[in-house]
């Protein structure tokens, strides 16, 4: 898990690999609502392609 500023903005980001973490915590309802809510502002990543599967501002 990596978290990263975005100065121009002044927004915090928290970056995940496509994993466990991602599935266990972001599919479950607790996860969901917090990302509904906006509170959590998440970019999930596959780090084998460096490709950006999702991101949830």
């Amino acid at each position: 898990m990596i978290f990263f500023k975005n100065e121009s903005q002044n927004e915090f980001y928290t970056l995940l690999s496509a994993s466990a973490v991602y599935t266990d915590l972001f599919e479950e309802p607790i996860g969901k609502l917090l990302l509904n809510k906006g509170r959590v502002k998440l970019i999930v990543f596959d780090p084998h392609t460096e490709v950006i599967l999702k991101w949830i501002p």
